[in-house]
């Protein structure tokens, strides 16, 4: 039986692959992987090597084990000249794909620069219609994340930096028009949330750049954090000595996957790395287990991936 590569997945044209998700192709009957595809290999000023990115897709045809490099989203420009677009979040609901991404107008050298939610539709997640910029409650709004609820509501998470870097949520019930509903998870500073349902429980991770925060939930909106991070310790796989970063989980078969993204060769933080080495970023896939009620990673373990 097919094992999972490690690592999973490095972006052939600028070896900056970042946060990741995974999707369903119903054209194709393969899986895609759409990301953030930093442009690790910029000899640029301060972090415009972050921004400037657009989204990159890869596809499995084994369940998920290993990918290949297929493009890059079409028709996602928005605005004046080149942009950036980040952490894409994209579901299929009523024959067609949905795509929220994370916008940075231009190429900033800083992290001061306003940040948007753009929403576009696709028939077949390679060539998007823009829709719309969401409305939400700042203009320094991330990393959205979309669980449909059991009444049939949408609700997004997403991080908004204006108000501490936290969790903030929105409902909607057609994907279009979100009312913003409160805070979800204010005790640290954190971004890339993912909310998926696994082990009888809604789980919701974070990235607080020390690991991964995990919080638990009955109804989606009270939430309980974990004592235990997951993903904060490096494990022995290539490229995977290092903490985990933004992470999506896909559920299937009654195993829950996680997809996230290291920086095998950093040293501090993005400003102090300023060599292609130490920015270049690779994907990782790992098993998530329950036990006692805690949810837990063994990052080291050998598996095989088998999506559905």
């Amino acid at each position: 039986m097919k094992t999972a590569n490690a690592p999973l997945f490095t972006d052939p044209i600028h070896n900056g692959a970042a946060d990741p998700v995974v999707v369903y192709n119903e054209e194709t009957g393969t899986h895609y992987m759409f990301y953030t595809a930093r442009r690790a290999d910029a000899d640029e000023e301060g972090v415009m090597w972050v921004h400037g990115s657009d989204i990159g897709i890869a596809e499995s045809r084994d369940n998920g084990n290993s990918w290949e490099y297929v493009g890059i989203c079409k028709g996602l420009e928005y605005g004046e000249g080149k942009n950036t677009y980040w952490a894409p979040e994209i579901i299929r609901h009523g024959g067609i794909y949905h795509m929220y991404v994370s916008y940075v107008p231009g190429i900033p050298a800083d992290w001061n620069a306003p940040r948007y939610i753009l929403y576009y539709t696709s028939k077949d997640l390679i060539n998007w219609e823009f829709k719309k910029k969401l409305e939400l409650n700042s203009d320094r709004v991330i990393d959205a994340c979309i669980f449909r609820m059991s009444d049939g509501v949408f609700r997004m998470w997403y991080k908004d930096e204006q108000r501490g870097s936290h969790t903030y949520y929105a409902d909607s019930a057609d994907l279009v028009n979100w009312e913003v509903k409160g805070c979800a998870a204010d005790d640290v500073p954190h971004e890339g949330a993912n909310v998926f349902e696994f082990g009888g429980r809604y789980w919701l991770i974070t990235d607080c750049w020390n690991g991964l925060d995990v919080y638990f939930s009955s109804d989606l909106t009270r939430w309980t954090k974990q004592k235990e991070r997951i993903l904060e310790k490096g494990g022995t796989r290539k490229d995977d000595g290092v903490m985990a970063n933004h992470a999506d989980v896909y559920v299937s078969g009654g195993k829950a996957y996680i997809f996230y993204f290291t920086h095998p060769e950093r040293k501090g933080n993005m400003l102090d790395d300023t060599k292609a080495a130490e920015r270049r970023s690779s994907i990782q896939a790992a098993v998530l287990e329950v036990r006692d009620g805690v949810l837990v990673c063994d990052r080291d373990k050998e598996i095989t991936i088998e999506l559905r």
